[in-house]
């Protein structure tokens, strides 16, 4: 993470200090969410090994850290939290059940017409369908697809050829979940979104080694 932050602010030197500022709160935001795991109790014994350089949260590991995360929220009652808790998990959700994150978008957006302990109730209740649900290759397409929506405007077609390239292999099982993201995540430090950054999705899901579209746009620019 920091190292992509510095790799970054070495490789493109038209970046303002400005830009470079935003940059940082990007990896804050980052390294806040890796604290907040680590607090949740779910480091070293739960993780299983893909090889020797990475590390992956179980679904069971990622389904505990999201309800404890909701149920500190439900304990502040303030709508504050809840909608950042939305937000910030918004594709984690998603990535299990899009219907039931609907319903979810919809219950926190009643708040001025609901008692907000009511709403709190039925969030928990549907939140805890939606992560009953199980993701899937095409859940996680779905995700991957609305997140190459913040990046599209910015990609040539060969590198937009390659992005459907990497998906045709994700869809055919031939590369991970992890390994998509690895090729996603990097590019949030590249054009500075803050919303993507805060992403459970990114932080569970994603291994950390910078991908090839990464080293496409750093020779690029």
């Amino acid at each position: 993470m920091i190292y992509n932050l510095v790799l970054i602010y070495f490789l493109v030197p038209t970046f303002t200090i400005h830009q470079f500022h935003k940059l940082v709160v990007i990896c804050f935001f980052s390294i806040l969410l890796y604290i907040q795991l680590s607090k949740s109790e779910m480091v070293s014994e739960n993780f299983t090994h893909n090889d020797a350089d990475q590390m992956q949260v179980t679904e069971k590991d990622t389904i505990e850290f999201v309800l404890d995360k909701f149920s500190q929220v439900k304990k502040s009652k303030r709508i504050g939290e809840l909608v950042e808790f939305q937000a910030m998990n918004k594709y984690m959700i998603m990535s299990h059940n899009q219907e039931e994150l609907k319903i979810l978008g919809n219950l926190v957006a009643s708040h001025k017409k609901i008692p907000l302990s009511d709403i709190l109730d039925k969030y928990e209740e549907h939140l805890k369908i939606a992560l009953k649900k199980e993701p899937t290759i095409k859940t996680h397409l779905n995700v991957m697809m609305h997140i190459f929506g913040y990046f599209s405007k910015y990609f040539g077609q060969s590198e937009k050829g390659l992005f459907w390239e990497l998906l045709r292999q994700f869809k055919e099982g031939q590369i991970t979940t992890g390994k998509m993201l690895s090729e996603i995540g990097p590019l949030i430090y590249r054009f500075n979104n803050t919303y993507l950054a805060r992403q459970t999705y990114f932080l569970l899901y994603a291994d950390t080694r910078p991908g090839i579209l990464f080293a496409v746009f750093t020779a690029k620019n």
